[in-house]
């Protein structure tokens, strides 16, 4: 039998075969038909991490901290910003579109999104907003979710005063010089001023009254990272300067800025200096710390250099109490972070990312790295705060 004979035979045999099976195959197929679903998400998670994607991503990813994955995103925009209900019901966005994509006519609102389907609800048109990314003291909240208040720069630096309950812009205060905004309970606000004070504007219905503290930094030698954190059920703001000084403020009609301490000296070294070529460690990033509210622990974003090096990545996260005035913690960290926030249950679990888009997820109590996500995102970290 030729070569050739052979391979027709068994091209027959195979073709016979499939001829003969084909119709028992059919027959036992049943089509079902396609339905169509929505899948909802818990509310708002303690263990939760927010990450801003910025330019090219659909919005803020919502990953898990104990497993490192992906839960949900939240829709924002390019340099918008968010916002978290304390009752976890709502996510809220401050954003800005144009009715031509990126000219036209322009549309400032805050986008309200429920926060276990992530639909859009509704959309809060506002006169304004600074569009500008890397601050969380842009958009704040009142403690009762009340009340927002939206940083705005048109022409005059400006806050934005939105009724959350009645969906609605109240109206805007003017506030020369200043910006950072703190949330500042049973009050209203206050906000770091370029003069070295802090401004508490307190909000009576249509009226307003502004005072401002003494002058207790330096705006141009030594100053204040704009993403300051704040502690609700103490009403307490944490302030870190450029050069590793750290203060708290009680909040309140008057509030009470503490003395100074240093970083570096809670850690037995010297204070970092401003002087040129003085190598120190110092904080740095865009968002160089992350206050545990539970334990009273700031984490910050440490590296060795210059002053004036406030903007580096990290080479070490250093944990400090508060209280104590202590360094209790030094752990080293790869990929120059310059992101960092800490979930606010016990697990107290640290998530940094950076340029690269990347994130780690560290236990701060061990150290010990528990997940590394690629293309995360490298904005803003965002958790939910303890009421």
């Amino acid at each position: 039998m030729t070569r050739l004979s052979m391979v027709a035979r068994v091209a027959l045999f195979a073709t016979a075969a499939v001829a003969f099976v084909a119709p028992v195959m059919a027959e036992n197929v049943i089509a079902e038909a396609e339905e169509a679903s929505v899948s909802t998400m818990e509310a708002p998670k303690a263990n939760w991490f927010y990450v801003r994607g910025g330019w090219g991503s659909a919005g803020s990813s919502i990953f898990d901290a104990g497993t490192g994955k992906m839960v949900g995103m939240v829709s924002t925009s390019r340099d918008s910003d968010l916002a978290i209900d304390p009752d976890g019901k709502f996510y809220y966005v401050a954003e800005t579109m144009w009715s031509k994509v990126n000219r036209g006519t322009r549309m400032d609102f805050v986008s309200v999104y429920d926060s276990k389907s992530l639909k859009l609800i509704t959309e809060i048109p506002t006169p304004g907003r600074l569009i500008v990314g890397g601050f969380t003291t842009n958009f704040v909240l009142s403690d009762d979710g009340k009340t927002a208040y939206d940083y705005n720069f048109d022409p005059a630096s400006s806050v934005n005063i939105i009724d959350m309950a009645k969906r609605k812009f109240v109206r805007a205060i003017e506030l020369p010089g200043c910006a950072s905004l703190i949330v500042n309970p049973g009050v209203g606000f206050s906000a770091l001023c370029a003069d070295g004070t802090l401004a508490t504007v307190a909000v009576k219905g249509a009226t307003q009254e502004i005072t401002r503290s003494a002058e207790f930094f330096d705006a141009a030698a030594d100053p204040i990272y704009s993403n300051v954190a704040y502690d609700r059920k103490k009403k307490m703001a944490v302030l870190l300067s450029y050069t590793g000084q750290v203060r708290t403020v009680a909040m309140g009609a008057a509030p009470v800025v503490s003395a100074p301490f240093s970083i570096q000296e809670a850690g037995g070294m010297r204070a970092a200096d401003v002087k040129p070529l003085d190598i120190a460690w110092y904080p740095g990033g865009m968002q160089p710390s992350a206050l545990h509210r539970p334990s009273g622990t700031l984490w910050v974003l440490m590296h060795k250099g210059e002053y004036w090096s406030h903007k580096e990545g990290a080479e070490e996260i250093w944990g400090l109490d508060l209280a104590a005035k202590k360094l209790i913690k030094r752990i080293p960290v790869k990929g120059h972070p310059r992101n960092i926030e800490i979930t606010q249950d016990d697990a107290a679990m640290i998530m940094v990312n950076g340029m690269e888009n990347n994130a780690t997820i560290i236990d701060s109590k061990t150290g010990e790295v528990k997940h590394e996500i690629e293309n995360a995102g490298g904005g803003l970290i965002s958790v939910v705060e303890p009421k």
